[in-house]
């Protein structure tokens, strides 16, 4: 094995490791950024950007069929074959990362693709090749589907999302394992094209990381798109047949029959793949969920993490504020640490889920007394304009003794835009008084703040 020293080592190439080693080489240091799979990860080629792309294509079919009593008549027939050629374009065909690949090298980074394992504090090994970081290792790995130990379900042809992403012709039938926002994002898209989908959740409701009345909006909003919904309904094993497709046997309930089966049961982050315990971090060992980080994202002296793998939420957004802080973290540069406490997320279902902070259920575990008011979408001044296809609601979450918001949802038409205004009032912690005498505009979704912070009392 040979050994070579550069500045920085970049262990995964997703979009916070990529902005990373552009940063870093632009800034004048030696850079090599190794990914095993495609540089950018995978928000541009098997998540984000196509699943939106998706997205928005299913949701413009549902607004033709919502033209009837409002602005006519319409006749809506679905075609996939320009979704999935969108899509193509976009990933470059064959899911070439050439683009991105090159735009790295164009900052002056070094790029090697294989699949790196951690040989020391600051080295890594790839391929025979040993890479030590004289300044910074910076680890970035990312996720990848956590397919649950039912009984039938390996060697099976089930899908995950890059599979569901890459479909050129569409099944007759989808059982989707998962209510989270991956599973309930794309087993709407597939039924508002005609697939007769089944989703299939394990706990006892929909989007069960946030508020409960999210889950029951979008468990009204998915009937409506004729999806069936069984939750509390564990999947105790998994049986296949070529000619037949997938049944999916259930613990207390019929089973499931679709031709595919989608499966989203959630990510794991992979470490014992990438020998993290050759960095000699206390209790950081193979069996580790996440690598925990300081408010710099700083694992130990030299090391960093950013993305998936810090357990601090998976999204590409906090990725990249995490890759933020870590150059100017190695960089020697001045700047805020980290802050989660305002952390957005939204499941962009039809109506899109929108939330920010602490749920209720969290802020009363933290021990805070709170204050809650809501608003339904409908019955605002915007929402009785939009009529078809206006279900939503907006829920606050005040922290009574600081007269702050902690936590925030809005669900809704366009929920992930109101939340815009919500993050900044919890990252801020502006008073609730505050927000109260704020003017806001007539008539739009957002005024509905408005509706919600008088029913704080």
């Amino acid at each position: 094995m040979t050994t070579e020293t550069v500045d920085v080592v970049v262990v995964g190439l997703g979009p916070g490791g990529e902005d990373v080693a552009g940063k870093l080489a632009e800034a004048g240091l030696s850079v090599v950024g190794i990914e095993g799979k495609l540089v950018g990860g995978e928000c541009p080629y098997w998540g984000c950007v196509p699943s939106k792309m998706m997205i928005r294509a299913a949701n413009l079919l549902a607004e033709g069929r919502r033209i009837p009593g409002m602005a006519g008549a319409s006749s809506v027939t679905p075609d996939w074959a320009p979704v999935a050629q969108r899509i193509r374009a976009e990933a470059t065909d064959t899911w070439d990362d050439r683009v991105a690949v090159e735009r790295l090298e164009g900052k002056g980074g070094r790029f090697v693709r294989g699949w790196a394992t951690i040989t020391g504090p600051s080295s890594v090994q790839v391929d025979g090749q040993e890479y030590t970081a004289g300044r910074a290792l910076v680890l970035s790995t990312g996720t990848e589907p956590a397919v649950p130990p039912i009984e039938g379900l390996a060697g099976t042809p089930y899908w995950t999302n890059r599979d569901a992403i890459e479909v050129e012709t569409l099944p007759r039938s989808l059982a989707v394992l998962g209510g989270g926002a991956i599973g309930l994002e794309l087993a709407q898209v597939f039924a508002r094209f005609g697939v007769e989908v089944t989703v299939i959740e394990a706990l006892d409701r929909l989007l069960a990381m946030e508020e409960p009345e999210a889950g029951e909006l979008l468990l009204s909003a998915l009937a409506e798109d004729g999806i069936a919904v069984r939750v509390g309904a564990k999947a105790t094993k998994i049986g296949y047949d070529p000619a037949g497709g997938f049944t999916v046997v259930l613990d207390g309930g019929e089973p499931v029959s679709a031709e595919r089966l989608l499966v989203a049961t959630g990510r794991r982050t992979a470490l014992d793949r990438l020998g993290i315990e050759a960095l000699q971090v206390p209790d950081l060992g193979p069996d580790a969920k996440a690598i925990p980080i300081d408010e710099h994202c700083e694992v130990a002296s030299g090391v960093w993490a950013i993305g998936d793998v810090t357990g601090k939420g998976a999204f590409t957004h906090v990725a990249m504020y995490q890759a933020a802080i870590a150059v100017r973290s190695i960089l020697g540069e001045d700047g805020p640490p980290a802050d989660y406490r305002a952390l957005p997320r939204v499941t962009f279902t039809d109506p899109e889920v929108g939330a920010v902070g602490m749920t209720e259920v969290q802020a009363r575990e933290a021990g805070l007394e709170i204050r809650v008011g809501s608003a339904q979408v409908p019955s605002s001044a915007r929402g009785w304009i939009h009529k078809a296809g206006n279900a939503g609601f907006i829920k606050l979450i005040e922290d009574a003794e600081r007269g702050v918001l902690v936590g925030a949802t809005s669900a809704g038409p366009v929920g992930g835009e109101v939340l815009g205004a919500l993050a900044v009032a919890v990252r801020a912690t502006v008073r609730t008084e505050a927000l109260r005498h704020m003017i806001y505009a007539y008539p739009t979704f957002h005024r509905g703040i408005e509706d919600a912070l008088r029913e704080l009392g």
